[in-house]
């Protein structure tokens, strides 16, 4: 069977402002392609399918359109992720079409989407994010206290409700018959995992990460949250992956190399994984240094997403203008000068300070060095004329 692994799509979210719309169609209809070429019998979406709760219309429309055309050619499993609602990501699938599973049921989530190939039955199951404060009753045993406010309590309670349910499907089999093979798709921060600047927080009390070692016991595990791809298996115990986005979603992005997982299971205890790189559309760069070696290396950089940080020990005059004439796609920029240190503590202004004193303090606050005789001559000529200014309107 082949699975295609994929996540973090993240539908409406903006880069610096910049609108994303454009490129994520771009990558639904290269998947679509993908799928197609690569016969994938079911693709899995483990999570954060929205950026947030209540998506932009658009997005709304643009994943319609893409289960609805994925659906003709393969079987749909997806799962909610923090940033998703597992409410209204969940509703009306019931309704859904044939080949569309949407697993946000968390009191259900033992219950698989089961699909057949040459070698049985291979069981998909759906962890959504599970929320401790709102899955620790629901994952608790009828009439049991509520399991322990962390990640790691709840997610190991779902997992050995999986774990059961194979036990329990295996025995009821026919005998002779091979084991089912199954996958769980885990939208989770696991231990070990490299994170981001771009993913959403998940600490509750102090620990926002589960062990690896909870979710063992099944043949592949399709994780999501994590923006990066990586393979865990080593630590986990068993095959699994973080697919990663497929779009990058902040600087700190900027190498990763985005793909998509192609899973292949053969028989029983059979796992190969082959990463699949997602089309880029347009380049993350970050430059340091000054005005002029930034504006240098436009020939090489003027067509990508640019982070640039400014080196010049004073600000250059028209600096975004500049920047933007040579780097159309400039989407952040910082002034951070050169031997300039950061002052950790806001200054305490008397009511007795020179008022050109306490504008050379905030000068000094901002930019991290005491300012020059230029700068100061100006905050000092600015001051002058604006209580020359009050003088003679009080006169």
């Amino acid at each position: 069977m082949r699975i295609l692994h994929t996540s973090d799509w993240h539908l409406g979210r903006t880069l610096h402002g910049e609108n994303l719309h454009a490129h994520q169609a771009e990558f639904h209809d290269w998947l679509l392609d993908l799928v197609v070429a690569r016969q994938v019998d079911v693709v899995v979406i483990a999570g954060d399918v929205y950026d947030r709760a209540v998506p932009p219309v658009e997005s709304v429309r643009l994943l319609g359109s893409t289960l609805a055309r994925l659906a003709e050619v393969t079987t749909v499993v997806l799962t909610p992720g923090n940033h998703d609602s597992a409410d209204r990501l969940g509703f009306g699938s019931a309704l859904m079409r044939a080949g569309v599973h949407i697993l946000a049921d968390v009191p259900g989530l033992d219950h698989p989407v089961q699909v057949p190939d040459e070698h049985g039955e291979v069981l998909f199951f759906g962890l959504p994010y599970l929320e401790p404060d709102m899955a620790r009753t629901a994952l608790a045993g009828e009439g049991q206290q509520p399991l322990a406010r962390s990640h790691e309590a709840v997610t190991r309670a779902a997992m050995d409700r999986v774990r059961a349910r194979i036990t329990t499907h295996t025995e009821a089999g026919e005998p002779g018959a091979n084991r089912p093979r199954s996958v769980v798709l885990a939208h989770t921060f696991v231990t070990g995992g490299q994170s981001s600047d771009s993913e959403r927080d998940l600490t509750v009390g102090g620990v926002d990460s589960v062990p690896a070692g909870v979710l063992d016991g099944v043949d592949y595990v399709a994780l999501g949250h994590l923006h990066g791809s990586q393979d865990l298996s080593a630590t986990v115990g068993t095959t699994a992956w973080y697919s990663g986005s497929p779009l990058a979603f902040s600087f700190s992005e900027k190498n990763h190399r985005k793909s998509v997982l192609l899973v292949e299971l053969g028989e029983p205890g059979q796992v190969s994984v082959e990463r699949i790189p997602t089309p880029v559309p347009r380049r993350l760069t970050e430059l340091r240094g000054t005005l002029e070696e930034i504006l240098a290396q436009a020939d090489q950089h003027g067509e990508d997403w640019l982070k640039a940080i400014i080196t010049d020990p004073a600000r250059p005059p028209h600096l975004l203008e500049r920047l933007r004439a040579r780097y159309p796609h400039l989407l952040h920029t910082e002034h951070q000068p050169v031997g300039r240190t950061s002052t950790a503590i806001t200054p305490t202004v008397r009511r007795d300070a020179d008022p050109v004193e306490v504008m050379d303090e905030f000068l000094a606050f901002v930019t991290g060095g005491e300012p020059t005789a230029a700068e100061h001559q100006v905050l000092d000529d600015a001051y002058r004329a604006v209580r020359t200014r009050g003088q003679e309107a009080a006169s």
